[in-house]
This record gives structure tokens, sequence and C-alpha cells, in this order.
């Protein structure tokens, strides 16, 4: 039951700056962001790509509070694109985007949103890569959605995140499964009430599986964001039996976990793309990846003892 003591403990200032001023927090927080710039990011995303594997980056950051800071995000973005194009990779480094860093909780928060990451997406397709918005708690997901569809009027690859916790997301799927459509499967991540989410673990895998074999059956492109040896072996039977290629889905991970995982998948030739996080404001994501599974959390604690 830790989880939720984390995901409170990510909202406060005061332990903010207790766990960024401990002298063991950047070695452990290395593990999971491998750089606040690009500069310190690209070398990463070169090194990854020359393994086989692809990527997702996201630029961290969440605390959007005025318009001029959802801007800031846009550029960051937009930099971002700009360093990648000479490298020449294509569809396998593409980007993540919470729509809260573009202002989506701000008065006028929808349009505002909407009219700061559309030049993100159209910038990336420009390079050939694309965008996929990340799902946040349940009460951001009705604008994420609109703002998916109409982004994909124009740029048709954008990509949306769907979590397999809340009850909503069985009938999302149903409607994300069409022809060109891209969809990642998490989880997800968020302290969510009882009335909106399932609470148990066994529920929330059960629900995985179910929207799991809605895409695969369906005509868009799942992306299996998971690190369970369970869900990753039942995805590769999926999609076994829906006769897909293994062009035609792919496994996300995170950056920092089960890498000798996502070694051997690309070795067996599947597509695994690691989802990539850097930026200075990194407090956020860091104790999210603590509070989703009890073993990050042992890893910090285990390096504060080991090493304070």
């Amino acid at each position: 039951m830790l989880g939720p003591v984390i995901l409170a403990a990510s909202r406060s200032d005061r332990m903010r700056r207790l766990v960024s001023a401990a002298p063991v927090t950047k070695p452990v927080v290395d593990r999971f962001i491998p750089g606040e710039t690009v500069g310190q990011v690209l070398p990463v995303v070169e090194e990854l790509a020359g393994r086989g594997l692809e990527l997702t980056m996201d630029v961290v950051g969440e605390d959007i509070t005025t318009p001029a800071q959802a801007e800031a995000a846009r550029d960051a973005y937009l930099e971002l694109i700009d360093r990648l194009k000479p490298l020449g990779l294509g569809a396998r480094a593409e980007m993540s985007v919470k729509l809260s860093m573009f202002g989506q909780a701000l008065d006028g928060g929808h349009e505002l949103a909407l009219a700061n990451v559309r030049p993100v997406v159209e910038a990336a397709a420009e390079i050939g890569t694309t965008v996929t918005l990340d799902a946040e708690d349940h009460t951001t997901l009705d604008s994420m959605f609109a703002i998916h569809e109409e982004l994909r009027k124009d740029v048709p690859q954008t990509g949306c995140v769907i979590q397999a916790y809340l009850f909503r997301t069985e009938a999302d799927a149903r409607r994300l499964a069409a022809s060109g459509s891209r969809v990642r499967l998490v989880k997800g991540a968020y302290k969510e009430p009882a009335e909106v989410a399932y609470q148990q673990k066994h529920e929330i895998d059960k629900a995985y599986v179910r929207i799991l074999r809605t895409l695969m059956e369906g005509e868009g492109y799942p992306m299996i964001g998971s690190h369970d040896p369970r869900l990753i072996s039942i995805g590769q039977e999926m999609a076994r039996l829906a006769g897909r290629k293994l062009d035609e889905y792919e496994f996300q991970m995170l950056y920092g976990i089960r890498g000798d995982e996502q070694r051997r998948l690309a070795d067996e030739g599947h597509r695994v793309r690691v989802y990539t996080a850097y930026g200075t404001d990194w407090y956020g994501y860091f104790m999210r990846r603590l509070a989703e599974k009890p073993a990050n959390l042992r890893f910090f604690v285990r390096s504060m003892v080991t090493k304070g």
C-alpha cells in the first residue's frame, strides 16, 4: 500500500526538496532519466538505436501554472525535434507528450493544449516520426481523446495511450482499434477512485488481457506497454493468433527497467521501444516510477543504505 503514499509525496514541495538534496538521489535517478538536456540525452538515443531498439522521448515536467510555461514546454519539444532531425532515425525515435505540460489544466486549457501540441505533431511528421499523447488521470481523458481525434485529421499516425485499470477503457479500445490507429496500452499509474477504476492487481491484469485482445484483433497498431513477463508472453501469443507480423505491433518499456528483456525481445525480431524521459523537472516522473513497482522503491532504499 506504499504506492498512494509515494504518489502523495510526488506532489509535496517539502519531499521534493528533501529527495532532491539527498546525495544518493542523482545516481539513482540516472537509472531512469539519462539526462537533463537534449545534448545529454542524444548520445543515449544513438546508443539504444545502435542496439536495435526504438525510442519514445518524453520531456518531463507537469507542474504548469501559466501559459508561458506551456509555451516553453512546446518549445522544448520543438528543440528536441530539431536535434533529432540530422540523426536520420525516422520513426525509430518518436515522442510522448502529456497535455498537462501544454496547458490543459489552465483556463481555456483544452484549446490551449491543442494549439501548443499541434506544431509539435506537425514538426514530428516533417522529420518522419510521430507523437503519442500520454494518458493522465481520468478527469483529463475526454479532452485528450478529443485532441487526439482532431490531430489525426491532418497527422493520422498520431498515437494515444489507454489505461487498463479504468472501467471506460474497454469501450475506448473498441473505438480506437481501427485502421491506421496507434494505441499504447498500459496498466495505469495514477491513484484513481473505485468509482472509475479497478483497485486490485488481478482485476487490472484481467482487464489488460481483454483490452489487448481487442487491439490485437482490430485493424490498428497495438503498443504493449508492460514489463510484466506474463503479459509480454500473452501479447506474443495473441499477436500470433491474430496473424500479426513482427512489425505490426510493438513492446514498450521504460528506460532503466528490464534492459535484458528489451534486448532479448529485440534480438528475437520484435519491435521494442524504450520510453526515455529527460529534463530538469524529473521529480514527479521519478516518484511515479517508485510508486508503480515495489522493486523500484527497494532499489532506491537499498541505494540510500549502501551509499548514504
